[in-house]
């Protein structure tokens, strides 16, 4: 049984305004009183979110994003919800992600990863400034379902194309599903990119990546079962 976490209002807030301490805290507090890691992971996506709002507003900036993404990777290295994500759910697939060369935002690439274990995807991120001859190498080894794409900058359109013109080439585009993640896209990017679908969010993203794998008949059982 579920139970109501009553700081959840300052977890949120604890993760908007960069309060490390705070969070690690008030993230274990919650834990302790049998919330759903699964909520409580949503709890600092809510915050992080507000973050990236605040980036957009030019109320912070890179080093803010840089220290949204160290809080929200602690939350995750914690042991309890490590011991959740490796256990808890289906075998969904392989996903590949990285943020496309020339940009180092990573917050949005975060989120989506995290929702992506919380799924039951096993992931593999290469990190930010990735360029396409990393991604394909790296698929060549770690033979994924799926390859995320990730960009902030609106400039990263073409470095994304980039990525699935090198997998064209190395003779892999077909063995993949790759989506795109970024708030400015729209149809017509993705057309523009050749990716085969494109989310501005994170928890979209996750649904469409779940749709692929169930079409393709290839998620395993749960764990739990």
């Amino acid at each position: 049984m579920k139970g109501f976490f009553e700081d959840k209002e300052r977890l949120i807030d604890s993760v908007e305004q960069l309060e490390e301490t705070k969070v690690i805290e008030l993230t274990n507090q919650a834990l302790d009183q049998g919330i759903n890691p699964l909520d409580v992971i949503n709890m600092i996506i809510e915050g992080m979110d507000r973050v990236g709002k605040r980036y957009e507003g030019k109320d912070y900036y890179i080093a803010d994003l840089i220290m949204a993404g160290i809080i929200f990777r602690e939350v995750l290295g914690l042991s309890r919800m490590i011991s959740y994500t490796s256990s808890h759910n289906m075998k969904s697939g392989k996903v590949l992600i990285g943020t496309v060369k020339d940009d180092i935002h990573d917050i949005g690439k975060e989120i989506f990863r995290a929702l992506l274990e919380t799924n039951g995807f096993e992931v593999m991120d290469l990190g930010v400034d990735v360029p396409g001859e990393t991604f394909v190498k790296k698929a060549r080894e770690f033979k994924p379902d799926i390859i995320g794409l990730s960009g902030v900058l609106s400039n990263t359109i073409d470095q994304m194309k980039q990525v699935v013109q090198e997998f064209t080439k190395a003779g892999l585009r077909d063995q993949v599903k790759i989506i795109a993640g970024a708030n400015y896209l729209n149809a017509n990017g993705c057309r523009y990119i050749g990716a085969d679908a494109f989310a501005a969010e994170a928890s979209k993203g996750v649904e469409i990546c779940l749709r692929w794998m169930k079409a393709s008949g290839e998620m395993g059982e749960s764990d739990n079962d």
